[in-house]
């Protein structure tokens, strides 16, 4: 709703923790060691802010009052966002979700799935235009697989 407050939440990771998350810190000791001397987190960090100020321009153009925030990812995701929507005591979460192709693009993403199960508020999920491109072709299949048309 036109004058309705906004936050965009943005969540990044440190290269330590993308390293680790995906078990390769054994394998880059010496990397983690250069891409923090060389500022990779602080660059990641900004350009997660880039990308909150700029989902902050398309709220206010969309009529909204916007500010945005930019939070380190912590362990999950999910709970990040919860945490979030509850020290901002949010009337309702938006989130999107990706494509993932095939029939996983007919699911919801890990993050969507956990946010909607464990929300003590209203979620609206949107997906993104590919994958609603995609869900809207396989609804047309199903329809004339069915004979609905």
């Amino acid at each position: 709703m036109a004058g309705s407050e906004a936050t965009v939440l943005v969540i990044w990771e440190t290269i330590l923790e993308t390293m680790t998350r995906h078990g390769s810190l054994g394998l880059g000791f010496g990397m983690v060691g250069a891409c923090g001397d060389d500022g990779a987190d602080a660059a990641i960090k900004q350009a997660a802010a880039e990308t909150a100020a700029e989902g902050v321009q398309r709220a206010v153009a969309a009529g909204l009052v916007a500010q945005p925030r930019v939070v380190n990812r912590g362990d999950d995701i999910a709970a990040v966002i919860l945490a979030e929507a509850g020290d901002l005591d949010a009337d309702v979460i938006v989130l999107g979700t990706r494509g993932l192709g095939g029939v996983k693009s007919l699911m919801l993403g890990s993050v969507s799935h956990a946010v909607l199960h464990h929300a003590d508020r209203a979620v609206l999920v949107i997906p993104s235009p590919s994958l609603a491109e995609q869900r809207h072709h396989w609804a047309e299949h199903a329809q004339i697989t069915a004979g609905i048309t």
